[in-house]
């Protein structure tokens, strides 16, 4: 396949002051985010921008803007007389940006899509009861098996297979402790507690899973004018009903960054640049695959350079 491919990042990538540099280049920018406010009826750069209602963190809030922020800058790129890439991958929520970008789902139908599933999210688990962390230095495979023995009866799972040596896992808080105990006896590194109010990719999540899969049989969507990688399955996939599919499931099984990765790898594809604010999935890149050059775009000089 060769040529180059969009990675768009999903939540956690967001921070106060997001594409204020490119935004005074490209009109294209705040012109999204106006789109965007107007749909939900907020003012989504005031908020990226100022923060004054401590909202940026929110899930509900985030999940619209970082999609939006992706969305802005692939706007930019084309009116920048950008190349067309190749392939695109999106990390949890940057699927749905990926998604967009692909003219597989409308961006309008996506903003209102994102806000809903934040809700569903957030509203499927008390806050307290769930629990995200990372583990690091310690083999997938026996990370899932610790999930598995330390389980009781609660849920705890692999939710992110985020790069080699780096795996999250979610489920209920108790659980999820026993299972850091459990990995750092075993030889991790390190097992570290995730500042998030929602454990994601789990089976905690099935029932906003269903809410959101009542949303998605209203919405059109159309085959993908650019492959999409989707997490649930780490495949190139275009057909309009398995990209639904994939998206419900995506809210609760793990996201198969690591496979995703590879597969963009072996399409042959070896350049990929990162459609949004940060270089999180970058970092995540090269330590999957040190043959693939990953870059970022979110400031003037690196959308620039990657433009070319």
């Amino acid at each position: 396949m060769s040529g180059f491919g969009f990675v768009f990042p999903g939540q956690g990538s967001q921070k106060l002051g997001m594409l204020n540099d490119l935004a005074k280049q490209y009109p294209e920018i705040k012109e999204t985010f106006d789109i965007a406010s107007e749909v939900l009826q907020r003012d989504l750069w005031e908020i990226s921008q100022t923060d004054g209602e401590n909202l940026l963190d929110r899930t509900d809030i985030t999940q619209p803007i970082l999609l939006t922020a992706s969305v802005a800058i692939w706007r930019a790129w084309q009116a920048a007389g950008g190349a067309k890439p190749r392939v695109f991958a999106g990390h949890s929520l940057g699927e749905y940006s990926a998604l967009v970008c692909a003219e597989a789902l409308e961006f309008r139908d996506a903003v209102t899509l994102v806000n809903r599933r934040g809700l569903y999210m957030q509203n499927a688990v008390p806050v307290g009861v769930g629990k995200m962390a990372a583990i690091v230095g310690l083999d997938e495979a026996k990370i899932l098996e610790i999930c598995e023995e330390v389980a009781e009866g609660e849920v705890v799972s692999p939710a992110n297979f985020n790069s080699i040596g780096q795996t999250v896992i979610a489920g209920n808080s108790s659980a999820v402790e026993r299972a850091m105990a459990a990995c750092k006896e075993a030889g991790a590194k390190r097992a570290l507690p995730l500042n998030v109010s929602v454990p994601s990719h789990c089976d905690l999540m099935r029932p906003a899973a269903e809410e959101l899969a009542q949303d998605l049989e209203a919405i059109k969507f159309s085959p993908c004018v650019i492959p999409v990688v989707q997490n649930a399955v780490a495949a190139m996939v275009s057909d309009p009903d398995t990209l639904k599919e994939n998206l419900i499931s995506q809210l609760y099984l793990p996201v198969q960054w690591v496979e995703s990765v590879r597969a963009i790898s072996d399409s042959g594809v070896k350049r990929l640049i990162e459609i949004g604010p940060g270089k999180v999935l970058c970092g995540l890149i090269k330590r999957i695959d040190d043959e693939i050059v990953c870059t970022g775009s979110e400031n003037p000089e690196d959308f620039q350079a990657a433009i070319g």
